[in-house]
């Protein structure tokens, strides 16, 4: 049941971004154990993504949140990092994929399974419900529903 708007307020702001720069640290850690010293904040999201094959940057950018030329800076700098390469479309010559290398999917294998590992034992750690109740609130403080819809088709509630 949701409080009256006279409660004081309760920084939850605060407290995701904190959470959020101890869940992307403790990411870059254990990649860097592994031997990836070159981690982005970005990978996460994109490595998912082009895991199941080639993508065009547009698609990268509707998966960032980002503009078209910002998403081409991140597949830029996969490219760089000799994780990924660029491609024209066959079927339309404007648009540019982008293909992981196989050094790119050994980086997606280790990226998705760390995250993996880091969401097993946050699992352990709490009851079903209490994780149940988090997703409620981080899905609750999405900005419209637009966001929500998105999120519902891309992340599956705990079960």
């Amino acid at each position: 049941m949701p409080h009256p708007s006279t409660s004081p307020a309760y920084r939850f702001g605060d407290l995701l971004a904190l959470v959020r720069q101890s869940w992307v640290g403790q990411m870059a850690s254990r990649l860097e154990r592994l031997g990836y010293r070159d981690h982005r904040r970005s990978d996460a999201a994109v490595m998912r993504v082009l895991a199941g094959g080639a993508t065009p940057v547009g698609e990268l950018g509707l998966v960032l949140g980002v503009s078209r030329q910002a998403a081409r800076k991140v597949a830029e700098g996969l490219v760089q990092r000799r994780y990924a390469d660029t491609e024209r479309d066959s079927d339309d010559a404007r648009r540019i994929n982008v293909v992981l290398t196989s050094a790119g999917h050994a980086y997606a294998d280790a990226v998705i399974e760390t995250i993996d590992a880091l969401n097993r034992e946050l699992y352990d750690r709490v009851e079903l419900e209490q994780l149940r109740a988090a997703d409620a609130v981080l899905r609750a403080a999405l900005a419209d529903e637009e966001e929500r819809a998105h999120v519902t088709s891309a992340v599956r509630p705990p079960s």
